[in-house]
């Protein structure tokens, strides 16, 4: 694990592992990602660490980095931890299984980034309740029991309990026989559904990217890919502070004006 305020942490709403996650990627870069993806947060991912557990070179790993940061998957930066005490920035290298555009990480560092809504065939809760005969054979549920029981099931995941809970408070306990199935579940879905959860206080989001090759730090805007205009091989800007205002190569030639307006005191008359 990396020191306190280092290492991995997942980027949100990531979709579920596939073999095809990384298959866009050069093998090299595929491996190193997939090891990459199944650390826990926190673990030092750093060029010199991973070194020592990946049959690769510090030069070759450092590239394939870059490379997972210019494809999508990596961005370097860092964020400002709230303590009961003072505010924190600590550093973060933040990684995406799901390869994200500059938009996305651009509205990551800002904190407002959108759900992505995903549709699958079946809800968490139907699943559930269309396994629950393989758990307890004397609460096989029909298809259209689960259709009527899913809302039900899926309130009790809102307010924030787990499969397992749901499992106990339905299959503790059964009378013997089992008469109706469908009518037991319904009851004691309702009878011990769990207190709503209190929604948690939002904290505005700090976080700033840095370029992956300079360390520079600057705006997503400008680290395209994760990396800034010198980086990239692009002009960087030259112009600074409002319109008009004069740039750093003029700022001598103009005090030099100044200076040359400027009536010595000894030559001064007053009236």
């Amino acid at each position: 694990m990396a020191n306190p305020g280092y290492g991995k942490r997942s980027a949100p709403y990531q979709r579920p592992r596939t073999d095809r996650d990384f298959a866009h990627l050069l093998p090299r870069d595929a491996a190193i990602a997939a090891y990459i993806d199944r650390l826990p947060d926190g673990s030092d991912i750093s060029v010199k660490t991973l070194a020592k557990v990946l049959p690769y070179g510090q030069c070759a790993m450092r590239t394939s980095l870059n490379r997972l940061q210019d494809a999508g998957h990596l961005r370097r930066g860092s964020e400002c931890v709230a303590t009961e005490d003072v505010l924190l920035w600590v550093t973060r290298s933040f990684f995406s299984r799901t390869a994200r555009d500059d938009d996305w990480w651009a509205a990551f560092t800002r904190g407002d980034v959108p759900q992505e809504q995903q549709r699958p065939t079946r809800s968490k809760a139907f699943i559930l309740l269309a396994a629950l005969g393989r758990t307890v054979p004397a609460l096989s549920l029909s298809a259209a029991d689960c259709v009527n029981l899913e809302p039900q099931v899926s309130e009790w995941f809102e307010r924030g309990a787990t499969e397992a809970e749901l499992l106990h408070a339905l299959t503790s306990g059964l009378p013997s026989p089992v008469h109706h199935a469908a009518s037991l579940v319904r009851r004691r879905l309702t009878d011990k559904m769990p207190p709503e959860r209190i929604a948690p206080v939002h904290r505005t989001v700090l976080r700033s990217l840095e370029c992956g090759e300079c360390r520079r730090p600057g705006t997503p805007e400008t680290l395209l890919g994760g990396h800034c205009k010198p980086c990239r091989g692009a002009a960087p800007d030259n112009d600074f502070g409002p319109p008009g205002a004069v740039q750093a190569p003029g700022v001598r030639d103009r005090m030099s004006e100044v200076r040359a307006a400027v009536v010595p005191r000894s030559e001064r008359t007053y009236r």
